[in-house]
């Protein structure tokens, strides 16, 4: 499993990382654990299983 950084998920899917955070705090975009700083933490393949779910639907 990768992990992946708010930032780093935001430049993956080309969004500010509020909209990130935002997802997450929605359940829309759910996070594996949180780093030192209390930020959410993604495992890279429900990231892209979520880029492509996005892309199918019209958009993230």
């Amino acid at each position: 499993m990768s992990v992946m950084t708010v930032a780093e998920v935001a430049e993956f899917l080309g969004v500010q990382e509020l909209r990130i955070e935002r997802l997450e705090r929605e359940s829309l975009l759910i996070s594996k654990d949180k780093d030192e700083n209390g930020k959410p933490l993604f495992d890279r393949n429900v990231v892209e299983k979520y880029k492509e779910f996005a892309e199918r639907i019209g958009g993230i």
